[in-house]
């Protein structure tokens, strides 16, 4: 065995990578339990530290519910598994090499949970940032990508749904899905659930036909601000979820 593969070896098997891969796999299942998945597809992604090409993905062909720290494997940005005992699905490959490398986002998380994939799919294209205290956490963090172009079957998608995210943190792609990043797991999942839970409300209120009652820009400016001040719920959320899930 060369160099290079016994390097990539050592890596997966380094203990704060192996750590990561406990968490992405946890993760996963979390967000199957709350009912975030779709059949196999979608995948949850983190970059290796110090390794700016490499990162860690879930596999191909596991439902997120039985995925545990050694089915994740270990992918480089040329879309080639060096480390793991399962392949890789090439949509997945093509998004999130994209978005790791040209948005330089540690955690990056895809989903076609329901509420903000119906969301995604009205001319508005994303929630109401100014209506639930939920919702205005995501003030100023999102973007709307209008321009579905079918699966991300080429390096040239997954860049130009890099570049539309000019930066945020989460992106509703339009007739498709959401995209969720964060500089860690733990802050990424958390606010993944919650801009669920924003979208879920909004759907809900807006099926009622009832007049709805936006808060102000300032407001929710504001609970932006409260929450960027200190994590320490969504460091507990992820944790008590270590104990059930």
């Amino acid at each position: 065995m060369d160099a290079v593969p016994q390097f990539q070896q050592a890596l997966y098997l380094r203990a704060d990578i192996v750590a990561l891969r406990t968490d992405l796999a946890l993760a996963l299942r979390a967000a199957d339990w709350h009912g975030l998945s779709e059949g196999v597809c979608n995948h949850f992604s983190v970059a290796v530290p110090g390794e700016p090409d490499l990162f860690l993905l879930n596999p191909r062909g596991l439902a997120w519910s039985e995925v545990q720290a050694d089915d994740i494997v270990l992918v480089d940005s040329a879309g080639r598994c060096l480390a793991g005992r399962h392949e890789i699905e090439p949509t997945a490959m093509f998004i999130h090499a994209a978005i790791h490398r040209i948005t330089q986002k540690h955690c990056v998380l895809h989903t076609h949970m329901p509420y903000a994939t119906a969301l995604s799919l009205t001319v508005a294209g994303a929630l109401d940032t100014t209506l639930s205290q939920n919702a205005m956490r995501f003030h100023e963090r999102l973007v709307v990508d209008r321009d579905y172009n079918g699966f991300a079957f080429d390096h040239s998608e997954g860049e130009r749904i890099a570049h539309a995210m000019k930066g945020a943190d989460v992106v509703f792609l339009g007739n498709h899905g959401v995209v969720v990043c964060n500089d860690r797991i733990d802050y990424a999942y958390d606010d993944l659930y919650y801009l669920e839970r924003a979208c879920c409300a909004e759907v809900l209120a807006r099926s009622t036909g009832l007049a709805l009652a936006p808060s102000s820009a300032d407001i929710a400016r504001k609970v932006v601000a409260q929450l960027d001040a200190g994590r320490l719920q969504s460091e507990l959320f992820f944790e008590s979820l270590r104990r059930h899930v």
